[in-house]
């Protein structure tokens, strides 16, 4: 059956991927940009299949009009998949006001209002599916991606929050975390001014050969069979990740924490107090 998807930040990277992937199969799409000029060449393409919408995802009442016109265009919103968002590569003591500030407003408050405007249209249906674009650094974390991680961490937590809270109503919650992909996401990314103290991280980090073997960075075409694939789910889960090198991290770190809390735990449970 022919879905209505909505896509931000569809004018490249994965977002144009997999709306050119809906659209191959016959599905109605919403595209959205910055600039809408950036959509053209999906209009020319895919004709009236194609809603383009220039969208500033960090202003709330244009997210609530941009998923209401989707609604009205098209009839129903069966999938929304936030995916724009901005990148910030600096150590946490280099971190700029303005650009932590931006990095929170975008990946943060940018997914959490287009959700916002989604869920009265997918309430109403009694439908839907709502595809929140993590990372793998919203799982664990490197130097020199704090804030990143930092709005990806967040985005997981009201998304899993989320998830509980809409369950029974019919809508389901993914939470996508790629490990590193080969896209131009580096063209939205800000590099904060380095300070001299943290050159030997830098040169440990970028020398580490799970940064730079052939393979660490996956194809980020090869993400539109899985991204359809979730989509079509009868029981998508609530978290999906992509790529083959996330995985295997996220284990060892997720078992350094386990042993951290266990070897903590008396201190935790004297603080308990009861």
């Amino acid at each position: 059956m022919t879905k209505t998807i909505f896509i931000t930040g569809a004018s490249r990277g994965f977002g144009r991927i997999w709306a050119e992937a809906f659209l191959e199969r016959g599905d109605q799409v919403v595209v959205t940009s910055r600039k809408e000029s950036g959509l053209s060449e999906l209009v020319e393409k895919y004709g009236s299949a194609v809603l383009p919408l220039e969208l500033d995802i960090t202003n709330r009442a244009a997210c609530f009009s941009a998923l209401e016109k989707a609604k009205s265009h098209f009839g129903r919103v069966d999938v929304v998949i936030n995916n724009a968002a901005m990148g910030v590569v600096g150590m946490v003591e280099e971190l700029g006001e303005q650009e932590s500030r931006d990095i929170i407003e975008a990946n943060l408050f940018g997914s959490l209002w287009i959700t916002q405007a989604a869920l009265p249209i997918l309430r109403a249906q009694g439908s839907g599916h709502i595809v929140q674009l993590s990372s793998a650094l919203g799982v664990y974390t490197f130097p020199s991606v704090g804030i990143y991680s930092a709005s990806k961490f967040a985005v997981e937590g009201f998304s899993e929050a989320l998830y509980l809270e809409t369950k029974d109503m019919g809508i389901h919650v993914t939470i996508v975390e790629p490990n590193g992909f080969a896209t131009d996401f580096t063209a939205s990314t800000i590099q904060s001014k380095p300070i001299t103290a943290y050159d030997q991280v830098r040169t440990a980090l970028y020398l580490n050969p799970a940064m730079t073997e052939s393979d660490t960075y996956g194809d980020p075409k090869a993400t539109a069979a899985a991204i359809l694939k979730l989509v079509d789910a009868t029981i998508p889960p609530l978290r999906l990740f992509l790529g083959k090198k996330a995985l295997p991290l996220a284990k060892a770190v997720y078992q350094q924490r386990l042993a951290s809390w266990e070897e903590w735990n008396t201190v935790s449970v004297e603080a308990h107090g009861l």
